[in-house]
């Protein structure tokens, strides 16, 4: 059992910061540091703040420090092999080029060492409690997630050619919709398929599907649990390399609809409520064009039918660069390519759709690849956040007149608490601290954080990497779906990663990254620290994947969440929880009148004894995946909640009042604008 450090006092910390003020500044001064290399200094922070509300606590500030010293003389002699020997300083990334600025007089090169020395001590004393919890600590119980795919008949396998001109494509992986299609109560599961291409490709050539290795798959879940496989039946197979999924009862037939994301083109496949879908995408008018990925259903004017936001990547057409060593070909990184707008598809209630991003402010040119929508200031409209790759991150504003505004430098979310742009992959945005404003997690690349934003209540967030600890526990990870989740019902929404980089040859390059590796599961501490539990629990946390895709929801109808993992170039995972827990749980299933059939945008409150829990009703978040519409809360030791309140997108509220737990319930939106129900 290891002891939790002593933290140092905060007020050795002040002093610290104030006596090595002035050397940060000197060296910073000498190295020459520039915002791409070096985290902000404090008067660089300060200014930065007063434009984008950027808050940089003392702890960041010593962290800066620490980085900006760790950076100069890792590679000098006579400190070179004492700088190997301490441990890796929370939230500092090093730079090539930041060493090779390693020129500085002898003083400085002494009072650097002094200091780092002194900031390496102060970081090992000041790590968050969690790194030394025993495992066997309550917030450290074993959690059981089980890989039962092959056992229940889910047998697939994404294809993605690897060429030796490294195509961009070919890194990207594909996405999971967990979805009840027939309306028989049962999650049923589709899944996403590549498409065949050479090894050099035309520009201007669509990749299209050549037989049943490349073809998209439902899986419908049969009474006993296992699942068959009905995509041709079904009319699901596809014909183009795949990317993402997004599910919406868009005519409000009450049967749920595919929309299906990909390289040259979407497709829109019509639920006709008899096993079948029919594609219906040239007549609705949503085929779209160029690269897309995540797609969300939502109603953005509150009109009762539910619109189509689909996001696309980057401008590129089969380049054939070469980035990286002579040695060693890399896949190119996203700067070598120009933005390309979302497009946005309002829906005319008449089967068709008319494309509007321009005429509501969503035309933004974007490298966006993670999508999640909700009310982040509780103004009673659908926002959206956007997560951008290696560019600033988006939020949209709902104005309320049917159009946005991107607020994502004025809210405090488009970049990370040391100012500088990431490799933004999945997003979430969901209430972590149950105070009833939607908090954002956005994962990244390797050697990059996660990003975690609290919601100050006040239109603006605080990028809280580092005080929660997700800083530190995600520094060598890169992540890409991603999702809150209540996994063990405490009334607190844990976060679940699917992880792996994007270059397969990554560990040539950094040795200590990894190409393939583990799903995360981080247990939420009352909203103020992450703990990672995947360590300490099952074998599947132990599985080494080229995670991409990550949809959620509760297969089994026990209320416990259970997931699916898409890999690039690998099989799906259904990923069952089996997790022990005596804790409580309740489902709500929505059906809308006046709002969209599925609820999607609807606000629920759900009042226990312990307090208050918000949910906003998606199917969208995480990376290229769609998840289970019914929301689910944790309801820890009550066995009922005392209050469940709905804003409907309607604007209709409904209460109903002492709801017997752990069972799903169907709820109908009323008529009249205020209604009380007791359950």
């Amino acid at each position: 059992m290891r002891v939790p450090p002593t933290r140092i006092p905060s007020a050795i910390v002040r002093l610290s910061i104030k006596a090595f003020k002035n050397i940060f500044n000197s060296t910073c001064a000498v190295l020459r540091c520039q915002s791409s290399d070096c985290p902000a200094s404090p008067s660089r922070s300060s200014r930065f703040a007063a434009a984008n509300r950027l808050h940089f606590r003392q702890t960041s500030l010593i962290r800066n420090a620490c980085c900006t010293f760790e950076r100069s003389f890792q590679g000098s002699s006579p400190f070179r092999s004492n700088v190997n020997n301490i441990p890796p300083i929370v939230g500092c990334r090093l730079s090539r080029r930041a060493l090779a600025q390693s020129r500085s007089s002898a003083f400085l090169r002494l009072a650097g060492s002094i200091l780092l020395f002194t900031c390496a001590a102060i970081s090992l004393a000041a790590q968050p409690a969690a790194a030394g919890k025993s495992q066997s600590s309550p917030e450290m119980a074993p959690v059981d997630f089980v890989d039962v795919a092959s056992q229940v008949g889910v047998e697939f396998k994404h294809q993605a050619h690897h060429s030796p001109r490294k195509y961009l494509l070919e890194t990207m992986g594909s996405g999971a919709a967990l979805f009840d299609y027939d309306n028989d109560g049962r999650l049923d599961l589709f899944l996403v398929n590549g498409a065949p291409y050479g090894d050099f490709v035309p520009k201007g050539t669509i990749p299209h599907k050549t037989g049943p290795d490349f073809w998209n798959r439902l899986y419908h879940q049969k009474a006993d649990g296992s699942f068959e496989d009905v995509t041709e039946r079904a009319g699901l197979k596809g014909d183009l390399y795949g990317m993402g999924v997004a599910v919406g009862d868009y005519d409000n037939d009450g049967f749920d609809d595919l929309y299906v994301t990909a390289f040259g083109g979407n497709r829109l496949y019509h639920n006709n409520g008899d096993g079948t879908f029919t594609d219906v995408t040239e007549n609705a008018g949503v085929g779209g064009s160029g690269w897309s990925t995540s797609a969300a259903w939502v109603d953005l004017d509150n009109d009762g039918h539910l619109d189509l936001v689909v996001l696309r990547y980057i401008q590129w057409d089969w380049d054939d660069l070469w980035c990286g060593s002579k040695e060693n070909r890399g896949y190119c990184h996203p700067d070598v390519f120009q933005p390309i707008s979302m497009l946005v598809y309002h829906n005319n209630g008449d089967g068709a759709f008319k494309e509007e991003a321009s005429k509501v402010g969503l035309a933004k040119p974007a490298k966006a690849l993670g999508l999640a929508i909700g009310d982040y200031d509780r103004d009673g409209h659908i926002d959206l956040l956007v997560s951008n790759d290696s560019m600033v991150e988006y939020l949209f504003h709902n104005k309320g007149d049917g159009t946005f505004e991107e607020l994502g430098l004025e809210s405090g979310i488009a970049v990370d608490g040391n100012g500088r742009t990431y490799a933004g992959m999945g997003a979430d945005l969901s209430d972590h601290n149950n105070d009833g404003y939607p908090d954002i997690a956005i994962d990244s690349l390797a050697n990059q954080e996660y990003a975690y934003y609290r919601n100050n209540r006040d239109g603006t967030f605080t990028y809280d990497s580092f005080s929660t600890d997700l800083g530190r526990i995600s520094l060598l990870h890169s992540g890409w779906g991603l999702r809150f989740v209540d996994y063990d019902n405490d009334g607190w929404k844990d976060l679940l990663i699917a992880q792996g980089h994007d270059f397969d040859n990554i560990q040539a390059t950094f040795p200590q990254l990894r190409y393939r590796e583990p799903i995360m599961l981080l247990r939420n501490l009352s909203g103020n620290e992450f703990v990672d539990v995947g360590t300490a629990s099952g074998n599947v946390f132990k599985q080494q994947w080229v995670g991409r895709g990550l949809a959620v929801g509760d297969i089994d109808n026990d209320g416990l969440l259970d997931a699916v993992v898409t890999e690039n170039g690998g099989p799906a995972h259904v990923l069952m929880n089996r997790t022990r827990s005596s804790n409580h749980w309740i489902g709500f299933k929505l059906v809308g009148h006046k709002s969209n059939r599925d609820g999607i945008g609807a606000q629920i409150r759900v009042d226990t004894s312990t307090g208050s829990q918000w949910y906003t009703v998606t199917t969208a978040s995480s990376y290229l995946s769609s998840g289970d519409v019914r929301a689910h809360f944790g309801l820890n030791r009550d066995s009922s909640a005392r209050t469940v309140e709905i804003r409907w997108p309607s604007g209709i509220l409904q209460t109903l009042h002492n709801v017997t737990g752990d069972r799903y319930v169907g709820i109908e939106e009323p008529t009249s604008p205020a209604s009380n129900v007791k359950q």
